[in-house]
């Protein structure tokens, strides 16, 4: 996997944790936080283990402390699959 893009994440959050039925997530909700979004810490961890999985790559294990939104997690995302080890 060369991208992870925000298609991909709202894929994987809706996998793992559902979608409130009040929130659009096909729109630009990359500077949307988490929590108006519906998603708690337990939701982004469980989402955070599936996105390594698929990545083949660890996250920092603060990563969900540090990431308020789609957007914050997606950089760290990119960063982790920039890194060669």
């Amino acid at each position: 996997m060369t991208e992870f893009t925000l298609k991909d994440l709202v894929e994987v959050l809706v996998e793992c944790a559902g979608a409130d039925e009040g929130v659009d997530l096909g729109g630009d909700i990359a500077g949307v936080a988490f929590d108006e979004l519906g998603y708690d810490s337990l939701a982004l961890f469980n989402t955070v283990g599936r996105i390594e999985q698929r990545i083949g790559k660890a996250l920092p294990d603060d990563v969900v402390g540090e990431v308020a939104t789609p957007g914050d997690l997606l950089r760290a995302i990119d960063e982790a699959m920039r890194q060669k080890v």
